[in-house]
């Protein structure tokens, strides 16, 4: 089950990076060392290891079903049905371990079009939500912050700028809670530093997590290193190893 999610989530990121090299997005392009060339077309580059990593994710889903298979009828104690266990396991972690060494490699080889994310930022207005929010935390009902947000992006759109480009005069004449902070508020960078709580999207929330992660990996390497070496005496997925019951039973 951890490989099977460990591959939902690397299957989920790799999606995003086929989506984001499509001349479509333009979000990011994948250096020539990570991609593939097209059979026909001499200019395309193709996310081919991506799109593996995508599918490989399939793969060692279907291990865990053909184990959950295995298990489900059985009783209490060792069954010689368990035997079926070893070619799933074996290759879940196989596929798993390849696949994460691969997005590695995808993730430093991968630029970022930061100027072409920043142009697709421009014309959604998607600063209207921190207007409301704006207005909500300074006493207006929601609703109402909802609705008044609407009609500056209204407004916005007839003049055909961005709520940004906005004075702080024009802001005021919609209510005289809009100050001059409200117009950097809109802006992409200044929304996503509004999101201050845990887990949110500000730079400094952002470090944490990062720091986190970074420290649950330490403490598993660090568990993973104490364990005592196992000896491997016998093979006992062989039938011959257990008296031909292949589980000692």
């Amino acid at each position: 089950s951890a490989a099977s999610l460990l591959m939902t989530h690397l299957s989920r990121l790799a999606a995003e990076i086929v989506l984001w090299t499509t001349a479509e997005f333009g979000f990011v392009e994948l250096l020539d060392t990570i991609s593939t060339g097209s059979s026909i077309m001499p200019q395309k580059k193709n996310p081919d290891a991506a799109e593996l990593i995508r599918g490989k994710a399939g793969r060692v889903l279907g291990d865990l079903v053909t184990l959950l298979a295995v298990l489900r009828g059985l009783p209490l104690a060792y069954n010689s049905d368990l035997q079926e266990d070893k070619e799933a396991v074996f290759d879940a972690v196989d596929t798993a371990t390849a696949s994460l060494q691969v997005m590695g490699v995808i993730l430093h080889g991968v630029r970022v079009n930061v100027g072409g994310i920043a142009d697709r930022l421009r014309g959604g207005f998607m600063g209207a939500t921190e207007i409301a929010d704006a207005l909500a935390r300074r006493g207006m009902a929601f609703r109402d912050a909802h609705e008044l947000a609407g009609r500056i992006v209204l407004f916005a759109q007839e003049q055909g700028r961005e709520l940004w480009e906005l004075s702080t005069e024009e802001y005021r004449r919609f209510s005289p809670l809009l100050d001059a902070e409200i117009a950097q508020a809109t802006t992409p960078a200044g929304a996503v530093a509004n999101k201050r709580s845990p887990g949110g999207t500000a730079p400094e929330r952002v470090r944490e997590q990062i720091q986190a992660v970074r420290g649950a990996i330490t403490e598993s390497l660090s568990w993973l290193a104490a364990l005592p070496a196992v000896p491997v005496e016998r093979d006992v997925a062989s039938p011959d190893a257990a008296g031909g019951r292949g589980g000692g039973r």
